[in-house]
């Protein structure tokens, strides 16, 4: 099989396109013919700087493809499912930048009928929104058409790949969704995502068109941006709103304390890969529910352009995000 290896940390040219034996699944694990991987910024974050597990790496977290075989302990009826793979690469080597991966069984979903391009676009973006929407003192613990009736939720960043989830999984759950963006171009994508309201930041006063359109404050904020935000946020949350973080734009962010404190806002951090068992759990089901029932998409109709890479320009890809790509970066890994 083709795979994408890097055996030391570093820039786009530690990729190297290698032939490897396809595995053989273990117990308790499945093998998969990738047919897209999805590129997040966590890959080329740790093909920075992250230890190698293994002494090589196969990056990618998120996929999709067919379920080809399966260790002892999982039920063969998998072999020939369409699934997407969520955390492939966390801590393991083996990730989805390849014609085929090895996967612990609970880290395959079935698909169905949905798009590969959807599929390996669920992951890391779609279950960071999810426990960015179910943090808060106000928010459920799981997400569905109508969970989210009567809330107001702020997206700031609506064009990105998080912000792009979190607008689609709130108007699911059919939330009120306010987002900002700095440009025209991205407002229009965050419009056709699904936000209620658009504010472009260079433009407006962010505070009082939010005031305008929830008097009382939001409920929660799904934040990409806290050191430059954190002022605006504890303004527009309601009392006992929740300000969920899940970017570090800086390494350090100043917090309005006396402000937060008279609101008793809460400041929830969120990485994926270390969410409590149980909320992952929730965002899996959710997430896949949602796929299912055609409430969450991808494409320029969605908000989320798509750029799609061979195999072989992996590196590329990888620069792609690295240089902050508008919307989602894929690569096409086998024809699965």
């Amino acid at each position: 099989m083709k795979a994408i290896v890097y055996e030391r940390t570093g820039d786009p040219s530690v990729l190297e396109l290698v032939d490897r034996p396809v595995p053989e699944p273990a117990a308790g694990e499945v093998l998969v013919r990738v047919a897209v991987s999805g590129v997040n910024p966590t890959d080329w974050k740790a093909r920075r700087s992250s230890p190698l597990p293994a002494g090589w790496q196969i990056p990618g977290q998120d996929g999709a493809g067919v379920v080809e075989a399966v260790g002892t302990g999982v039920d063969q009826e998998l072999i020939g499912e369409r699934v997407w793979i969520w955390e492939a690469a966390w801590q393991r080597p083996w990730g989805t930048s390849a014609e085929y991966t090895l996967v612990p069984v609970r880290q395959v979903v079935r698909l169905g009928d949905a798009s590969f391009d959807l599929g390996a676009s669920l992951g890391i973006p779609f279950l960071t929104a999810h426990r960015c929407l179910t943090a808060g003192e106000f928010m459920p613990d799981s997400l569905r058409p109508g969970a989210l009736a009567d809330h107001t939720v702020l997206v700031q960043g609506g064009a990105g790949a998080v912000g792009n989830a979190a607008i689609q999984l709130a108007r699911w759950s059919d939330a009120t969704v306010i987002t900002t963006v700095s440009s025209a171009e991205k407002a229009q994508l965050a419009a056709a995502a699904g936000a209620s309201f658009v504010i472009n930041y260079r433009e407006q006063d962010v505070v009082e068109e939010i005031r305008k359109i929830a008097p009382d404050g939001v409920h929660t904020i799904v934040e990409v941006s806290p050191s430059r935000n954190a002022a605006t946020d504890v303004q527009v949350l309601r009392n006992a709103g929740a300000v969920c973080v899940y970017a570090d734009d800086e390494p350090e962010v100043s917090i309005p304390v006396r402000p937060s404190m008279m609101r008793n806002v809460r400041w929830q951090f969120v990485l994926v890969y270390t969410e409590p068992t149980v909320a992952k759990a929730h965002a899996v089901r959710d997430v896949a529910a949602a796929a299912d029932q055609g409430g969450i998409r991808v494409g320029v109709d969605a908000g989320l352009p798509l750029h799609y890479h061979p195999l072989a320009e992996t590196a590329a890809a990888h620069q792609a995000v690295e240089n902050s790509a508008v919307g989602k970066v894929l690569i096409m890994t086998s024809d699965a």
